[in-house]
């Protein structure tokens, strides 16, 4: 069917005529191009017929805008098997198919002038390489109508509008998921409104740790070993289902969101690297939280370049292992049990072939002494948001380790371990910034009905509705991506890329989101008391940790460049 532009008029609802046909035929186009672009990157960092790791970091711009073009058409993909899995349904009515409408209007408008990387830099598709016959298949009839037409203010108003009739939904517009997982969301979506959101903000303003209540509610709840299989003590459910667990608890506060976060890392790790021995042992303990674990890889001087870790782990007569070092930036490190430690075991590499795990056991701190363990130090990291868990310095000195506590009771194997939980960790800080996004969405809306300006709220100035029309329809797309990638996980594919594009993603839209958030409250957002303010402090450390969004790209980047046509 051709569209030209030239006979469509928007109906009632603002809804164009023949949407999913429209969208699946813009697909690929943006398919296309983004094959062509992969063409051009892949010759401008190939060297002998191969992707060079020198030429991918000269030519970063290019590199890294690969990685951003393919986020962005493998959302218009996921969006258009939502809608169409909705349409299928029966339920895709008028908020659905105008978040669809607006999400492909406003994706391709930028893949074909111009992806925002962040605020500063913009990747356009002649820095990728492509002429102006390359980019011909954006003339596509159906991509140039939704270009025009589709993100409309009159397509904003309307979402916006809906989006306060039917503000007693969970979600706005519905996600998809089956209708288990979404009592799921609904259990801890009450579970955050009651328990969390009304303490959250005093626990940020005065630095406190979550209460150990909130974590002991948490364990009974089987948030600790929610997918942790059964014979293990958990309960062996889906990383889907982690991702709903994550997304309404961040929404509530990230710091809770995020207290699964260790345990999923220290049960991955476990799981993937164990022996028997060790999974018979650890796992029922972080199932049921009466062990709670910290993740100590990063050092001051080396950030994301773990293969130059120097923490040292040199073993003794006994077979016991004495640690010595610095770390830094170890989330809730006082009053956990047990850290994944990766240190060096061959003092004879430089890389990462000499780095192992370790399942250190610790004591767990009080506010008075909160390293009381022999051969252990550490200081707290002040830091803008994200506070429920605080950060910490560490330093170890002769630290003592057991040797049954080598993970898979081999050396050496630490940086292939850890690699091995990179995409269960980044789907679920994923599905964290899908909360924190949401989060500020909800205070937004609030804030815009309820505040007057020259006789009338805010909600019902063009930009202000637009803010957060975008805001909905941005939380929907980082959703999708999100929620594709842990199916992938869940059906044992390799989804490193994927979780990658979904963590990239979610990430700018969380801070998108709350900058957006903040505008809307003005001066007011600026205050401490206002919660927003937490938000915005909250949402910026998504873009930096699990992957900073420069080497999550660089990741991306290689993995798309160095496949095959």
């Amino acid at each position: 069917m051709a569209h030209d532009g030239q006979d469509l008029t928007l109906n009632g609802s603002t809804v164009l005529p023949d949407l999913l046909t429209l969208t699946k035929a813009a697909v690929a186009p943006a398919e296309a191009v983004l094959e062509t672009a992969k063409a051009r990157v892949r010759d401008l960092v190939s060297k002998d017929g191969r992707v060079s790791a020198r030429l991918v970091e000269d030519n970063q711009t290019a590199a890294h805008g690969i990685a951003w073009l393919a986020t962005y058409v493998e959302s218009l993909r996921q969006m258009q098997n939502w809608a169409e899995k909705l349409q299928g349904e029966g339920n895709f009515g008028d908020v659905e198919q105008l978040i669809h409408q607006i999400a492909f209007g406003e994706y391709l408008a930028q893949i074909a002038g111009g992806i925002q990387m962040n605020q500063g830099e913009i990747v356009r598709l002649n820095d990728l390489g492509l002429s102006v016959d390359d980019q011909s298949p954006l003339q596509n009839d159906a991509v140039q109508t939704l270009i025009q037409t589709g993100n409309t203010q009159d397509a904003r108003t309307r979402l916006v509008q809906l989006m306060q009739e039917r503000a007693a939904e969970t979600t706005v517009g519905k996600t998809g998921l089956d209708e288990e997982l979404e009592m799921i969301r609904e259990q801890f979506r009450r579970y955050a409104v009651e328990k969390v959101e009304p303490f959250a903000h005093e626990w940020h303003l005065k630095d406190e740790l979550i209460p150990l209540e909130v974590i002991d509610e948490l364990a009974e709840m089987g948030v600790f070993g929610l997918t942790i299989p059964e014979e293990y003590g958990g309960f062996g459910l889906s990383k889907a289902s982690m991702c709903v667990v994550s997304e309404e608890l961040s929404r509530g506060y990230i710091g809770v969101g995020s207290l699964g976060t260790r345990s999923e890392i220290a049960a991955e790790l476990i799981i993937a690297g164990g022996t028997e021995e060790q999974k018979q042992k650890w796992l029922p303990q972080l199932a049921s939280a009466e062990t709670l674990p910290t993740a100590v890889f990063t050092e001051p001087n080396t950030g994301s370049d773990l293969g130059s870790l120097r923490t040292r782990a040199v073993k003794d007569e006994n077979g016991d292992y004495k640690i010595t070092g610095n770390k830094t930036w170890i989330t809730h490190a006082a009053r956990t049990h047990v850290m994944t430690l990766l240190a060096r075991t061959d003092p004879e590499t430089s890389d990462y072939k000499g780095l192992s795990m370790f399942l250190a056991e610790k004591t767990p701190g009080t506010d008075e002494n909160p390293f009381p363990t022999e051969g252990m130090t550490g200081g707290e990291i002040e830091v803008l948001g994200y506070r429920g868990m605080k950060e910490y310095e560490l330093g170890f000195d002769n630290f003592h380790v057991k040797g049954e506590n080598l993970l898979g009771g081999e050396e050496g194997k630490g940086f292939k371990q850890l690699m091995e939980t990179f995409e269960s960790a980044r789907i679920q800080t994923a599905a964290r910034a899908i909360g924190v996004a949401q989060s500020a969405m909800d205070v937004s809306i609030k804030y815009a009905e309820d505040r007057k300006q020259f006789g009338k709220s805010l909600i019902e100035f063009p930009r202000v509705s637009s803010k957060l029309a975008m805001m909905a329809v941005e939380i929907m797309i980082a959703r999708q991506l999100t929620y594709f990638s842990a199916f992938e996980k869940d059906e044992g594919r390799r989804c490193d890329v994927e979780a990658g594009m979904a963590k990239l993603l979610g990430a700018r839209v969380a801070w998108a989101c709350a900058d957006n958030g903040l505008q809307i409250h003005g001066g007011n957002g600026f205050a401490l008391e206002y919660t927003i303010s937490r938000i915005l402090c909250d949402a910026r450390i998504l873009n930096i940790f699990e992957g900073a969004a420069e080497i999550q790209a660089q990741v991306i980047a290689r993995r798309v460049l160095a496949s095959s046509n």
